[in-house]
């Protein structure tokens, strides 16, 4: 089996306290939760951890599923007791991933911007083409474009610079490798089988994962809900980090 590379940061917060665990979309780092963690850790540990290639995380070299990259959360996690998880995009992928192969590891999940299959896979194969031969430089506009919400880059100028050069300096295989999983990853037929209640949250111009997409793994779980985060798109913990950090603590501390 496939374990990839993975890195988790440190871990902040009262030392006795439930621990939360937040996943990254592709393309970014822990980077993207910087200013939800220290409004979670008012009540939780948090950690957070980085895809292969991305942020501290070192480049893959062999191909892994959503799956796998589930299994190497829960191989990192293990002896921590039940946690909390969020993840974005393909976090929340893999969020969904944990749930169905390591049930007992989570209390509860907040998939934030993702879906039971995201985009479509050819679309997934052909950017994993066009970054093995130009890199990952050629696709900040786009992501610029898709992740934040009309206003969010004027808002955050410093956080979202930083967050277009992780995407800038990640491992171009790697990231080729994370679209490849994704064109693979499709559990819309195996939603009923989670019974861990899960928040599915969208952002509100969010082009990529939509409402329908929150929608569908809410009614597809057995105990799902879904929430919305006004001036957001694809990046909420960056864009709206207070109301992002408000919605999974309350989701968290009635599950806790």
């Amino acid at each position: 089996m496939t374990v990839p590379p993975i890195a988790l940061s440190e871990e902040t917060g009262p030392a006795d306290a439930p621990l939360v665990v937040l996943g990254p979309s592709i393309g970014t780092s822990t980077i993207l939760w910087e200013q939800v963690v220290p409004l979670l850790a008012e009540r939780f540990r948090v950690v957070a951890w980085d895809l292969p290639g991305h942020g501290r995380a070192r480049a893959a070299t062999e191909p892994f599923t959503v799956g796998e990259l589930a299994d190497a959360v829960a191989q990192a996690i293990s002896g921590s007791g039940p946690v909390f998880y969020a993840g974005v995009s393909l976090g929340g992928a893999v969020g969904l991933e944990l749930l169905l192969r390591h049930p007992e590891l989570v209390s509860a999940a907040a998939i934030i911007a993702a879906g039971a299959k995201i985009g479509e896979p050819q679309g997934w194969r052909d950017r994993a083409a066009q970054v093995r031969s130009q890199s990952t430089s050629t696709l900040i506009i786009g992501s610029a474009q898709r992740w934040f919400a009309p206003g969010s880059i004027e808002r955050e100028p410093e956080l979202t610079g930083r967050l277009l050069h992780v995407l800038q300096d990640a491992d171009d295989e790697s990231y080729a490798l994370c679209c490849d999983a994704l064109a693979e990853y499709d559990v819309r037929d195996r939603l009923g089988e989670i019974t861990t209640p899960v928040l599915a949250v969208w952002g509100e111009h969010d082009t990529v994962t939509p409402e329908a997409c929150a929608a569908e793994i809410a009614n597809g779980v057995r105990d799902g809900r879904t929430a919305r985060i006004a001036g957001a798109s694809h990046l909420p913990p960056a864009e709206q980090a207070a109301e992002t950090a408000a919605l999974l603590r309350s989701f968290f501390e009635t599950r806790g």
